[in-house]
C-alpha cells in the first residue's frame, strides 16, 4: 500500500472521529503521529518539530493574543452594553428595532474583537430578555443574534484572517481590507431580511413600548456620544492604522489592548478582578486557537508529505470542469468541512490542499487570490450557523434557557441562507471585495 492511500486512510479517519465527537486537536496529533510513523519512520517528529517551530516564527501570529486580549478588555469595559443602548434608545419606535439594534451593535462591535463565543453571549444576555418582554419572534431573534454575533469572525480585526494571511502566502493588510466589503455586505443583508419580515408582518418585532423609550431627546444624545464615540476611536487607531500602512497587524494589536484598556479605565470598570479574568480568557483563547493551528499544521504537512495531498490535487486538475465549476466544487468542499471542523483545521490542512486548483482556477478567471481569501472567510462563517456542530447555538441556548434549540436551529437556518446568497454574490461581483483593496493598494 502507498503513503498516499495511507494518507487518504488517515484523513477518513480523521472525519469520521471528528463527528463521533473527539477533540479536534488531540485526533490531528493522535493520527499525524501514528500514521505518519507507520509510513515515514521516525521522520515524522522531526517533521513535526520543524512545522511547530516555523509556525511560531510567523509574525502576524503575535496579534492573535493581542487582538484577543482587546476583545475580552472591550467586553469587561462594558462597551457592548454602552452601545446596544445607545442604539436601542436612538431606534426605538422602528418596527422590528431590536433586530436593527442587535445587528448594528454586531456589527460596530466585531470590528473591535473577532471572538465570536464572547459576543453571541454578550448580545444573548443583553438583548434576549428585551425581545422576549417585547413578545419578539423567538426564531428570528435568535437568528438575529446568532448571526450577528458570527461577523466577528470575517470582518476585521478577524482572528481567523491573521491565521489565513501566511497560509496563502497574501498580506494579512490586503485580506483585512477585502474583508470589509463582505462583512458590511452581510450586515445589511441580515439588517434588510429582520426588517423586511418585520415590516410585512409587524407581530414579529412591534416597535418598542413606551416605557422603554428614552425620556428626551438629550438622553439619546447622550448615550450615542458616550456609547459609540470611545468606541469608534478605538477601532480609527487599531484597524485605521493597519489600513493606512502606519503600523504591522501585530503593531495595531498592541495599540488596540493599549486603548481598550484606557477605555476600560475611563469607564471606571478596570478593576483588579475583571483584568485578571480577561487575562485568564485570553491565554485560554489563545492557547486554543494556537494549540489547534499547531496540531493541524503538523497534521497537514504529515498528510502532504505521504503524497495525498498531490494525489487530492491531481485528481482535481483532472476534472473537465469551468474555471466557475472548479470554484463552486471548492466552495461546496469548503461549506461542507466546515460543519464538523473549527477554522483552523479548515485552513491549515485543507486549504492547503486546494491551494494549488485555486490558484490554477483564480487565475483563469483573471482574478486576485485575495478575492479568493474573502470567498473562503464568508464561506468558513456559515460553520458557525450551520448544524450539527453549530457552536453559536450552544453559546445562546447556555444563557437564553427559554429558547429551545430547535427553534435556534431554526433561526441560524434562516441566516445561514443568506450567507449563501451573500457568498454568491461576491463570486459574481468579485469588486465586493476587491474595491477597497484597490483603492488603498492599488491593482
Amino acid at each position: 500500500m502507498g503513503t498516499e492511500i495511507v494518507g487518504l486512510i488517515m484523513l477518513a479517519l480523521l472525519i469520521g472521529i471528528i463527528f463521533l465527537g473527539f477533540p479536534i486537536a488531540f485526533t490531528l496529533l493522535a493520527l499525524a503521529f501514528g500514521f505518519g510513523y507507520l509510513a515515514l519512520g521516525k521522520l515524522v517528529f522531526s517533521l513535526a518539530y520543524f512545522q511547530t517551530i516555523g509556525l511560531m516564527k510567523v509574525e502576524e501570529l503575535a496579534a492573535v493574543p493581542l487582538f484577543i486580549l482587546m476583545g475580552f478588555i472591550t467586553e469587561q469595559a462594558g462597551l457592548m452594553e454602552r452601545l446596544f443602548q445607545a442604539f436601542r434608545l436612538l431606534l426605538a419606535p422602528m418596527r422590528g428595532a431590536l433586530y436593527l439594534v442587535v445587528l448594528a451593535t454586531a456589527t460596530v462591535f466585531a470590528m473591535a474583537t473577532g471572538i465570536v463565543g464572547a459576543a453571541v453571549t454578550v448580545l444573548g444576555i443583553m438583548a434576549a430578555p428585551i425581545m422576549i418582554k417585547a413578545n419578539y419572534d423567538a426564531r428570528l431573534s435568535a437568528g438575529v443574534i446568532t448571526a450577528g454575533g458570527t461577523l466577528g469572525i470575517l470582518i476585521p480585526p478577524s482572528v481567523m484572517l491573521i491565521v489565513m494571511g501566511p497560509v496563502m502566502g497574501i498580506s494579512v493588510v490586503q485580506l483585512y481590507a477585502a474583508s470589509f466589503g463582505p462583512g458590511f455586505l452581510l450586515a445589511g443583508l441580515y439588517i434588510l431580511y429582520s426588517l423586511g419580515r418585520s415590516f410585512f408582518k409587524p407581530s414579529l418585532g412591534p416597535p418598542m413600548p413606551m416605557e422603554e423609550r428614552a425620556s428626551s431627546g438629550w438622553v439619546i444624545l447622550r448615550e450615542v456620544v458616550l456609547g459609540m464615540v470611545p468606541l469608534a476611536a478605538l477601532i480609527t487607531a487599531a484597524l485605521g492604522s493597519i489600513l493606512a500602512g502606519l503600523a504591522t497587524p501585530t503593531e495595531a494589536a498592541g495599540m488596540g489592548a493599549l486603548g481598550a484598556l484606557v477605555l476600560a479605565a475611563a469607564y471606571r470598570k478596570l478593576t483588579w478582578t475583571n483584568f485578571v479574568a480577561a487575562l485568564q480568557n485570553t491565554l485560554v483563547t489563545s492557547s486554543l486557537v494556537l494549540f489547534l493551528a499547531v496540531a493541524s499544521n503538523i497534521f497537514g504537512a504529515v498528510f502532504a508529505r505521504m503524497g495525498s495531498a498531490d494525489l487530492i490535487t491531481q485528481t482535481l486538475l483532472g476534472l473537465e470542469m469551468s474555471p466557475w465549476a472548479m470554484l463552486a466544487l471548492i466552495m461546496l468542499l469548503v461549506f461542507i468541512l466546515g460543519w464538523p471542523f473549527e477554522w483552523p483545521a479548515v485552513i491549515l490542512v485543507f486549504l492547503p490542499i486546494f491551494y494549488p486548483v485555486a490558484k490554477q482556477t483564480v487565475d483563469a478567471l483573471e482574478l486576485n487570490m485575495v478575492w479568493f481569501a474573502a470567498l473562503i472567510a464568508v464561506n468558513l462563517q456559515t460553520a458557525f450557523l450551520s448544524p450539527p456542530v453549530a457552536m453559536s447555538a450552544y453559546y445562546l441556548k447556555q444563557v437564553v434557557p427559554q429558547w429551545s434549540l430547535t427553534s435556534i436551529y431554526r433561526g441560524m437556518f434562516e441566516f445561514m441562507f443568506l450567507q449563501v446568497i451573500a457568498l454568491i454574490l461576491i463570486m459574481m461581483f468579485p469588486d465586493i471585495a476587491m474595491w477597497l483593496p484597490r483603492q488603498l493598494y492599488g491593482p
